[in-house]
């Protein structure tokens, strides 16, 4: 897994309060190795980052990633957690088990998901955005990932966190059920 790029403060704040101005109204990161999905050591700078990239590769079409994503029983199957989740652009989402709560912004068929995201014990109100664009791959997809506007010092643990909590358990269950 690649990770590269990372937005200004200015730049995460500006994203997240235009996608959830867009909810309300309705509508340079180290490289990694590839497979490489183990924590970074923490520094001073990565406390203070409030943005992250990722970039995946996945052995599975757009659309089946798309619908995993989107799909709360393809969702939880693959988690191995409980996940509601309506598939439509203002539909809320719960996932494992209501740590991870939201709205899906914007959806684009088997292109774009971007949601209003917060663990359930951030503040009240306090959303980030997730942005996973997936691209066509001749093995499967490239799966990248923007996630910004979340608070000073969650960057380790969230950086982590998707390693942990979605890419492995989706090489994981891909490798196993096709």
């Amino acid at each position: 897994m690649a990770f590269t790029g990372i937005s200004t403060r200015r730049q995460a704040i500006i994203g997240a309060v235009s996608a959830l101005g867009a909810l309300v109204a309705g509508s340079a990161v180290p490289v990694l190795a590839a497979g490489a999905m183990g924590e970074l050591p923490s520094t001073a700078s990565d406390r203070l980052r409030t943005s992250l990239h990722q970039e995946i590769d996945l052995h599975a079409s757009v659309h089946r990633i798309y619908e995993m994503l989107l799909d709360s029983q393809q969702f939880a199957a693959f988690t191995g957690m409980p996940a509601t989740i309506d598939p439509h652009a203002g539909g809320a989402f719960s996932m494992f088990g209501g740590l991870i709560v939201g709205r899906n912004i914007e959806l684009v068929a088997d292109t774009r998901i971007v949601q209003a995201w917060r663990p359930a014990d951030w503040t009240a109100g306090a959303y980030s955005v997730v942005r996973f664009e997936l691209n066509s791959l001749t093995s499967g997809t490239k799966v990248v990932l923007d996630h910004t506007g979340f608070p000073e010092g969650d960057y380790d643990h969230l950086y982590a966190g998707w390693g942990l909590r979605y890419w492995r358990p989706l090489e994981r269950f891909l490798a196993k059920h096709g």
